[in-house]
């Protein structure tokens, strides 16, 4: 077991509602154009599958994926979507977990490297993905840059959603590396609000390209986003492929 929180059965049934807009064919379209052209005609494997928000349609779209997922109550909602044949799920963590064979492509998206608590965890998962590679096979993560610039002297807080139904900032301790993100998320019309946090430990770019090398791997590529539009340093996230040498 990894420090990363684990998610309930709660969060997790109502996990696509919130995340909808992510689910969205704007979203999702060029997200699986970017995996599937990657994986060619080898297999995924996604670390955090999570409820299968990327997984299932990069399987429908040809791509064989296998999942590694440490809920189990986020696991059971996909299974609800895919069968175990179709899409095979193991339960554990992306630091340390394994399954059988190798894979093209291994991947990780939606800031879900910092849901590891510690740099070390965070190494030992680039160590699991280049374990798994095939020679000349690819890692790819999908990883916000730290706001870090909003924070003005004697400020710790960062508002990413301001809206009439959900209002949601993130706090950081500068010196560990963490932020948390909170949520109070508006639960139907009478007025209620629903309070959650998440940990997470956020890491720059150039950090994981040295996490990267400590696995064997090098960068390939940077972009901003699933499109590939240029990573400057305006960008507010990447999208960082790694390479496994042939």
């Amino acid at each position: 077991m990894t420090s990363s929180e684990l998610w309930t059965r709660a969060t997790a049934d109502r996990y696509d509602t919130e995340e909808g807009e992510m689910s969205s064919a704007a979203v999702l379209g060029p997200t699986v154009d970017f995996l599937a052209d990657l994986a060619g005609a080898g297999r995924a494997l996604e670390f955090a599958i999570g409820t299968g928000r990327v997984g299932v349609p990069l399987r429908r779209r040809g791509v064989p994926v296998v999942g590694v997922e440490l809920s189990e109550p986020m696991a059971a909602v996909l299974r609800r979507k895919i069968d175990e044949d179709t899409l095979p799920v193991t339960v554990g963590d992306m630091a340390t977990t394994t399954v059988p064979g190798e894979f093209t492509l291994v991947y990780l998206v939606y800031n879900t490297i910092t849901n590891l608590l510690t740099q070390d965890e965070q190494v030992e998962c680039f160590r699991n993905a280049a374990r798994h590679l095939a020679p000349g096979g690819r890692f790819v993560i999908e990883l916000g840059v730290p706001p870090l610039r909003f924070l003005p002297p004697g400020q710790v807080a960062v508002p990413f959603d301001v809206s009439e139904r959900h209002l949601g900032f993130d706090t950081f301790d500068l010196v560990e590396q963490i932020l948390v993100s909170h949520h109070f998320t508006r639960d139907g019309d009478d007025g209620h609000y629903r309070r959650g946090n998440s940990r997470h430990r956020y890491a720059w770019p150039a950090e994981l390209d040295l996490m990267a090398r400590l696995a064997g791997l090098a960068l390939e590529r940077r972009v901003a986003d699933w499109d590939g539009a240029p990573f400057t340093q305006d960008s507010t996230k990447h999208i960082s492929v790694w390479r496994r040498p042939a």
